[in-house]
């Protein structure tokens, strides 16, 4: 969909910002940027190079005002004053990924979910570009959206979306939408309820018609509960139009995947299978991303060698279960991606061996019993990573096993390396935010793994 120019206000200058201020001025909007922080230099010098107005460290509220439309990155939340002004002076508020999407004329695989969209979006992305297609990676991960619709010319695009994005998307549809999984997760920005969370969530799924496709995961209660109220007869919500293939670790799928006996399969366009043990990722939630992956591919009608052959050769995304080095026989691994409970319970289940494990950081209202049975059966110790580790320390003091806290990644590391033996783990996968003692996950990682490297 195409719209008529005009004034535009984009507030946040980080990757996404940037990227809309560039399609905007490419468009003919004047465009005016607006960050309450402080401007990274790169894309203050991107800004600059743009010639369009900008301001930091400040919102003059007289200024933005005067938009016909804003684009508001997704770290802002809507309960922000300023927000919450603009909507009452009846001034449209998006998304970076909607501003995009008024302009995209390429085809878009969207993936969403509270844990697995990174890798997922990944690991098809690098099926459809082994395969030949003309695609691109963007949205939560990758380059900006908006920039490359301006500057690119692509038949696909694989969006990784976060439930941010998609709050502020209303016009946008995805041809191929994929949800992973639904688990709390950014529970203080959804009034601390699940049901807010979730319809979020759901809309990966907004405008989609009998021509499009919803691929999700079967196993996934509350999914099954969002679908079971957008489906005949008792459908409380909008019902949904998209033709549907379903991922199953659990029952078998007719339209859709499954795994069964250590294979995968997949009934799309003729039945494609898989042992996983030739799957480059382990793991369940693993197997799960790459059904999903897999099935897009297959609607895509992917040769089936081709899809056989990226999902036996992906590398996994850094920060992700990565593996970081072996020092003296202790095996060290990087999954500071993991910043919620459900993404560390993936990573604690995956542990083999004895494991260090290196928790902690900005609480989102985590509930960690949940990792309590798991912490029994893996954990040797546990090392706290963060400001303030009362929580941690309360929820896993009954488990009968040492906990430290540390105030650095490179004192979380001597512990670990002073209480792991031969043939066992340390393992960063924090369950929490990182902006108590780094600016963000990557930085989190990146100081773990340079600690490693100085042992």
């Amino acid at each position: 969909m195409k719209i008529e120019s005009g004034h535009i206000v984009i507030l946040g200058a980080g990757e996404s910002g940037v990227g809309a201020a560039v399609l905007a001025k490419k468009m003919g909007w004047t465009v005016f940027v607006s960050d309450f922080g402080s401007i990274n230099e790169k894309f203050k010098a991107a800004i600059i190079h743009l010639g369009v107005k900008w301001e930091e460290g400040m919102h003059t509220m007289e200024e933005l005002l005067k938009a016909d439309l804003v684009v508001k990155s997704p770290g802002i939340p809507n309960t922000a004053v300023p927000v919450k002004a603009l909507k009452e002076a009846g001034i449209k508020v998006v998304s970076e990924i909607e501003f995009a999407g008024f302009y995209n004329e390429a085809k878009t695989i969207c993936i969403t979910g509270s844990n697995g969209k990174t890798t997922t979006a990944m690991l098809t992305y690098h099926i459809l570009k082994n395969a030949g297609l003309n695609v691109g990676l963007a949205g939560n991960v990758g380059k900006s959206f908006a920039k490359q619709v301006a500057e690119k010319t692509f038949d696909w695009y694989v969006l990784e979306l976060s439930s941010f994005q998609l709050d502020d998307m209303y016009e946008f549809k995805a041809d191929i939408a994929m949800l992973m999984n639904i688990t709390p997760d950014h529970l203080d920005r959804y009034e601390y309820k699940m049901e807010n969370y979730a319809r979020s969530k759901m809309r990966i799924i907004q405008n989609q018609t009998a021509e499009d496709w919803f691929i999700y995961n079967y196993d996934d209660p509350i999914i099954k509960q969002q679908i079971e109220s957008r489906t005949p007869p008792k459908a409380a919500a909008k019902i949904i139009h998209a033709r549907q293939a379903p991922f199953s670790l659990k029952e078998e799928i007719e339209v859709g995947g499954y795994l069964e006996k250590k294979q995968l399969t997949i009934n799309i366009n003729k039945q494609f299978t898989m042992s996983i043990h030739d799957l480059a990722l382990k793991g369940k939630h693993n197997a799960q991303n790459s059904l999903a992956s897999g099935i897009a591919s297959r609607i895509l009608e992917i040769r089936k060698e081709s899809v056989r052959e990226s999902l036996g050769d992906f590398v996994n995304v850094e920060h992700r279960l990565e593996f970081v080095a072996k020092v003296h026989g202790i095996e060290f691994i990087n999954d500071s991606k993991a910043t919620n409970i459900n993404s560390t319970w993936f990573a604690l289940e995956s542990m083999d061996k004895p494991t260090v494990w290196i928790v902690g950081g900005v609480d989102k209202g985590n509930d960690y019993s949940e990792l309590t049975k798991l912490v029994d059966e893996k954990v040797k110790s546990i090392v706290c990573l963060g400001k303030d580790n009362s929580k941690i320390i309360e929820a896993f003091s009954g488990c009968n096993i040492e906990i430290y806290e540390a105030g650095s990644a490179m004192e979380a590391v001597a512990y670990g390396y002073r209480l792991a033996k031969k043939d066992e783990t340390v393992l960063l996968s924090p369950a929490c935010a990182s902006f108590d003692l780094f600016e963000n996950y990557e930085e989190r990682g990146n100081e773990f793994k340079k600690a490693v490297r100085l042992l």
